[in-house]
């Protein structure tokens, strides 16, 4: 399973973003105090780097989380291939995670019941005042449902973003719509991400400047709540 992060959010979609004319490279680490993901704690402090390339709304992006504090916390590593025109959005994300079925962490073992690689699809579109998504699990080491048996481990979130003062915010509501154990053992439809969110701008050149951000999480179905700090690096 994956994923407060002091760099948070981490959106490997690309939502909202224009197709662009030219070839684009991303290159970026978030540091975060807390690793958060969908209302689960995925970890302490920890640094998020990302590298990417997109061409006409088409994108691959790499993005992993080491941890910065406890050598025990999960490291990961994804890629996700998306496609992004106007506010519509669509990918396939490959997650892999240091620990998993496979106690060697092995990053190329595929097996369907040894894997460590969950793979997910998502979609969605963005409003500009509201955004839509939904992911599901597709292949890997997913989660199971009350029966047993593979649960296609689903999670659909609603995001909106504004202004406040001088910094930009973004409130989030995530919920699960049905039984997994990916989810922190999810019995049912549960609300398990209430996040809000503030990011600002601290100049430090004129022509650099360094985003830090604040985020609230809390998760009303495992009664938990988690609150992290962080900033982005990048050129």
């Amino acid at each position: 399973m994956k994923k407060i992060v002091l760099g948070l959010m981490m959106t490997c979609a690309m939502v909202g973003a224009k197709a662009q004319d030219n070839v684009e490279t991303t290159v970026a680490a978030d540091f975060v105090t807390h690793y958060v993901w969908r209302g689960q704690s995925l970890g302490s402090a920890a640094v998020q780097p990302t590298l990417g390339v997109s061409y006409k709304g088409l994108s691959l992006t790499a993005w992993g989380s080491y941890g910065l504090v406890d050598t025990n916390d999960n490291k990961e590593f994804d890629l996700t291939l998306a496609y992004t025109t106007g506010g519509f959005n669509i990918g396939v994300t490959d997650y892999w995670f240091s620990n998993g079925k496979d106690p060697e962490g092995r990053y190329f073992k595929y097996d369907a019941h040894g894997t460590n690689h969950v793979f997910e699809a998502n979609i969605g579109y963005d409003f500009g005042p509201v955004a839509l998504q939904w992911y599901t699990n597709f292949s890997g080491n997913d989660g199971v449902n009350k029966n047993g048996e593979r649960a296609y481990s689903s999670y659909f979130e609603v995001s909106a973003p504004f202004k406040l003062a001088t910094c930009d915010w973004t409130a989030s509501l995530g919920v699960v719509p049905y039984a997994t154990d990916f989810y922190e053992n999810v019995k049912g439809f549960a609300v398990t991400n209430v996040t809000l969110k503030a990011t600002k701008d601290i100049r430090v050149t004129d022509t650099f400047s360094i985003p830090i951000f604040a985020q609230v999480t809390g998760n009303p179905c495992s009664q938990r709540a988690y609150l992290a700090l962080g900033f982005t690096l990048q050129p």
